[in-house]
C-alpha cells in the first residue's frame, strides 16, 4: 500500500483538530466483551436506544447464551423486534452462538485478550455473520488492541475530507487510515469516537453543518460546494 507523506499529515491534522474540539478520551466499552459483540450486531443500522432495548428485552427473556441460541426463531425476532431488520439480525445471533460453542465450549470470548492482533482479527472475522467493522470495534474497545474501526460515520467524514478516495469503501478504509496512525490503541480509539461523533453531530448524511465544522477549511467535499460524488454518502439536498 503506497503512503505519501501529504496523506499522512492530513490525516494526522484532522485528527489533531478533532482531538482538540472533542478532548482526549480514555479507552471505555461494555464490560462483558460477550455483550460488545451482540450489542454491535444489534446497533447495525438502528438508534443505540433502540439497540439497548432490544439487548435488554433478548436478556430479559434468555438470560442465557445457551437460551438464547435455542430460542425459537419467531421468539426471538420479537424479543430484538426495535432493532432494525430483526429477521435478519436473529439467524446471525444464533448462528454466531451455536458455531462459538461448538468451537470453545462456552459463550466466552475473554481468550481474546491472549492473542496477538492479527490472530484476534481472523478468529473473529471467520465468525459467521462478523465482519471487519465488529472486530475491530470488539477489539479496540474490549481488549486495547491497535484496531481502527470504520463506520459509515468515519467513512463518510474521511472520505469528504479527502482521506480516502470517493470509491474506497469502508472495509478498505480501515487498512487505509490504519497505516497512517501509530500503532496505539488510545490515539485510534480517539480516531474512531471523534470522526463518529463528528458524523453524527456535525457532518450528517444530509445537509451538514458546514459552518460549524472546524475542518472546513481542509474539506475537499465543502470547497466543491456539496457537489462531490462520494460512495459513502448521497448529493446533498439544496435547502
Amino acid at each position: 500500500m503506497s503512503i505519501t507523506s501529504d496523506e499522512t499529515t492530513r490525516t494526522h491534522d484532522a485528527h489533531g483538530r478533532l482531538n482538540e474540539f472533542y478532548g482526549v478520551q480514555a479507552i471505555y466499552g461494555r464490560a462483558d466483551p460477550m455483550h460488545e459483540l451482540i450489542g454491535t450486531i444489534l446497533s447495525h443500522r438502528t438508534t443505540h436506544a433502540n439497540e439497548v432495548t432490544a439487548y435488554r428485552t433478548m436478556r430479559e427473556r434468555f438470560p442465557t447464551w445457551e437460551a438464547v441460541r435455542d430460542a425459537p426463531l419467531p421468539d426471538l425476532i420479537d424479543a430484538i423486534r426495535t432493532a432494525n431488520y430483526p429477521e435478519v439480525k436473529a439467524p446471525y445471533i444464533q448462528n454466531l452462538l451455536a458455531h462459538l460453542i461448538r468451537e470453545t465450549g462456552a459463550a466466552n470470548i475473554d481468550f481474546l485478550r491472549d492473542m496477538s492482533t492479527t490472530e484476534a482479527m481472523q478468529w473473529l472475522t471467520n465468525l459467521p455473520g462478523i465482519g471487519p467493522k465488529t472486530a475491530t470495534l470488539l477489539l479496540l474497545f474490549n481488549f486495547h488492541k491497535p484496531v481502527l474501526p470504520v463506520d459509515t460515520h468515519v467513512h463518510r467524514v474521511t472520505q469528504r475530507l479527502g482521506l480516502i478516495g470517493p470509491n474506497v469503501s469502508a472495509e478498505k478504509a480501515h487498512a487505509i487510515l490504519l497505516a497512517r496512525l501509530p500503532p496505539d490503541a488510545v490515539v485510534l480509539f480517539n480516531f474512531h469516537k471523534h470522526f463518529y461523533w463528528h458524523g453524527q453531530r456535525v457532518c450528517t448524511w444530509y445537509n451538514p453543518k458546514c459552518s460549524d465544522c472546524v475542518l472546513r477549511d481542509r474539506c475537499v467535499y465543502y470547497q466543491s460546494g456539496g457537489q462531490m460524488k462520494l460512495s459513502s454518502t448521497p448529493m446533498r439536498k439544496r435547502v
